[in-house]
């Protein structure tokens, strides 16, 4: 038998007071606001994280780097290179950042700028690069070398890039080796012809140097490097070079994932990026200034070379 519970019971065991459930309602639509703004905030660190490696590919850092060499000529005493490699000028690379790209080595006060190859695309875009390249304020020359990228698939397109550059004041070096006037005298750029679309001739190049002259070595793939360490000046003994620089890797350009790109499958991992220092000589191998297939990097920025050289 039910109880009775009186005239006036409730069917609850207790009331519940307008307050407690208001109390209640508020609570939980405060909890659920943290929840949506700690959802915000991932979201957005996720975006900022995956827009990060493109943002970073646009700005490149300058690389300031000093050493001394016996080598150079006693009335020199400082030397100023400024080297820049790989700016694939084309769709994702645009000429206001030419323009912003020129501009920040012009600050730098070079003594010598040396370009090192891939400057576009293709060998349309290459010639295009140093067409609408502005002036460059570089105290004795500026020289550079061919990627493959660079060089055409006809001698006419390969004349066409070379043309622009002379046009716009910059040196082409296909297997040779110019003496620069710095002052009163000589150093001497080694500028060879690209490996893998080009025909490159290491071992007559190498021949007509001196060990006792001041020589950097211009390069666009670093898969050289075992055979230029091998190849001998004019009086039959290694060490021919002093500096050598050379792009083509990018550095990786999305390190982790550098496989996906397909980016300098043919070098080494020792020769991917970086300065190394071999057989008496520096070797430097950029991370360059464009990209390839993505307009990203990943810990791996872009780079322009400041690089001091001075007698001990």
């Amino acid at each position: 038998m039910n109880e009775y519970r009186g005239k006036h019971s409730s069917s609850q065991p207790w009331a519940v007071s307008a307050s407690a459930s208001t109390h209640y309602r508020s609570r939980h639509l405060r909890k659920n606001q943290r929840r949506k703004r700690l959802l915000l905030w991932m979201a957005a660190l996720l975006a900022v994280l995956l827009a990060l490696p493109f943002i970073v590919a646009r700005f490149p850092q300058v690389d300031r780097v000093s050493f001394s060499s016996e080598d150079l000529p006693a009335d020199i005493r400082h030397l100023r290179i400024v080297f820049l490699s790989d700016v694939h000028y084309g769709f994702h690379f645009s000429e206001g950042r030419i323009r912003s790209l020129i501009s920040s080595v012009n600050e730098l006060k070079p003594d010598i700028v040396l370009f090192g190859g891939d400057m576009g695309d293709d060998p349309d875009s290459a010639a295009e690069f140093f067409r609408r390249m502005p002036s460059l304020h570089a105290r004795y020359a500026a020289l550079g070398v061919l990627g493959e990228h660079d060089r055409g698939d006809t001698p006419s397109e390969t004349a066409m890039v070379t043309d622009a550059m002379r046009e716009a004041g910059v040196t082409p070096l296909i297997n040779t080796f110019l003496p620069v006037r710095v002052g009163t005298s000589m150093i001497y750029v080694a500028g060879l012809d690209d490996v893998q679309k080009g025909q490159p001739g290491l071992p007559s190049l190498a021949a007509q140097a001196a060990v006792e002259e001041y020589v950097i070595f211009l390069c666009h793939n670093p898969s050289v490097i075992p055979e230029s360490q091998r190849a001998t000046d004019r009086s039959g003994r290694l060490g021919w070079f002093d500096l050598a620089l050379f792009g083509h890797t990018h550095g990786g350009q999305l390190l982790g994932f550098s496989n996906l790109l397909d980016i300098a499958g043919d070098v080494d991992d020792r020769y991917l990026r970086g300065w190394l220092a071999e057989n008496r000589s520096n070797l430097l191998i950029s991370n360059g200034v464009g990209t390839s297939v993505l307009p990203a990097r990943l810990f791996c920025p872009p780079q322009i070379h400041c690089i001091d050289i001075s007698l001990p």
